[in-house]
């Protein structure tokens, strides 16, 4: 169904499903998500003279990289579940932020040297174009004062990032660390500005049918993005016993993702967010905690790639950290996933996660002896077998059982 303009909510009685545009847009994910994790893994793979701390640095400028994507994404995202995606200039929006995407993939692995101004520029442009546009196409003064704000905040903002571009490396994650800082604290306070004051999310109209398939379909990115990796560098060399059992515990590891995630809570999210009290505070909420699940998955697909190129090597610490840490991650965002749509948490999440903690330090231990038992294929192995519990678990609870609707608590 077709707006003259995009101020208005999408009619419920109109489509829901995600544009073929959105899902290009996706797509275009699969490739970012492939750079961080390409990145992230020469951080990790402590070669050619790197130390334990440059694998720590490394990682975190590799987190702030991801969360700036996944603030493109989750921008574009509620901006087509609150207004008509299907009017040109949400189109037009949409294709920026696909573009803008791709350029920032690409400039990813050397963000911090040769082409920190080419990733800035697109996340800039992005950011500052969709309140830009929308400002001038909406009609109501309601939607028109919190775009002011947002394109307020963003142009702020906008001044570190593109400062940090041409500084040199520290002082480059240093402003680059405060503009996200302060447009994640501006996003949770509702884009407080001088003069113009702030906006309640509760009073936020989005679909909430909508909104939910989007974050389905990024997990599922993610989920696409650890199995491509995993087929990735076992293609690479696919010989010998050790690499073909770590391939099989990557795939078993993605299957038992998606086999946790949809189980009933992942299904009916959509639902949980048109049942709500307030449905943009569960939308938002279910961003934060698939930020968390995905970043769990990606680690965790990291981890196995480490795992396909020193199955038996030494554990390193970030190896280690990587591997159970991800999982672990995953099932902590879980939790609170099914919280947001039950207002409850099974109890086996919590197990999976503490047992994940105490393998961690078992898996990298001190003694010789045990070292050479605690290789980086046996953390590959503990993984899925962790998680398979945490499965079968859920299909315990669920079995005979009338399927549990949606009691969201917000």
């Amino acid at each position: 169904m077709k707006t003259s303009e995009p101020a208005a909510l999408r009619p419920t009685e109109g489509p829901n499903r995600a544009t073929f545009l959105e899902l290009f847009f996706d797509l275009v994910f699969v490739f970012a998500l492939t750079r961080i994790s390409a990145r992230a893994f020469e951080d990790l793979a402590l070669e050619g003279g790197k130390t334990a701390w440059t694998a720590v640095t490394g990682g975190g400028k590799t987190l702030l990289l991801f969360l700036a994507l996944w603030a493109v994404w989750q921008g574009t995202a509620w901006t087509t579940s609150r207004y008509d995606p299907y009017h040109i200039w949400l189109q037009v929006i949409v294709v920026i932020a696909l573009v803008g995407s791709m350029v920032m993939g690409v400039a990813v692995p050397r963000a911090f040297s040769s082409t920190g101004l080419a990733f800035a520029t697109a996340y800039v442009v992005v950011q500052v174009s969709r309140p830009a546009i929308l400002l001038m196409v909406l009609r109501q003064l309601q939607y028109r004062r919190l775009k002011l704000r947002m394109l307020i905040t963003f142009s702020v903002t906008g001044t570190l990032w593109l400062t940090g571009a041409v500084l040199p490396t520290d002082p480059r994650v240093t402003l680059w660390t405060l503009a996200l800082l302060l447009e994640y604290l501006a996003n949770r306070v509702g884009w407080p500005v001088p003069g113009l004051g702030r906006s309640t999310v509760s009073r936020w109209d989005i679909h909430g049918e909508h909104l939910a398939e989007r974050y389905q379909q990024i997990f599922l990115v993610a989920l696409g993005e650890t199995i491509l990796i995993a087929g990735l560098a076992y293609s690479r060399t696919p010989t010998g016993a050790a690499r073909t059992v770590a391939f099989a515990a990557a795939l078993l590891t993605s299957v038992l993702f998606w086999r946790i995630y949809v189980q009933r809570a992942g299904q009916i999210l959509g639902e949980a967010v048109t049942r709500a009290a307030h449905p943009a505070t569960i939308g938002r909420s279910a961003a934060d905690t698939h930020l968390i699940m995905v970043a769990g998955v990606v680690a965790t697909a990291i981890g196995y790639e480490l795992v396909n190129e020193h199955p038996t090597g030494h554990n390193q610490a970030g190896w280690v950290a990587m591997i159970l840490g991800g999982p672990a991650v995953f099932l902590l965002g879980r939790a609170r996933f099914e919280y947001e749509v039950f207002g409850r948490v099974s109890p086996s999440r919590w197990v999976a996660v503490l047992v994940l903690a105490l393998l961690m330090p078992l898996l990298k231990p001190v003694v010789p002896l045990a070292a050479a038992i605690a290789t980086p294929l046996a953390a590959a192995i503990a993984t899925p077998l962790v998680l398979l519990g945490v499965a079968v678990a859920d299909a315990r609870r669920a079995w005979g059982r009338p399927l549990e609707e949606a009691a969201p608590p917000y």
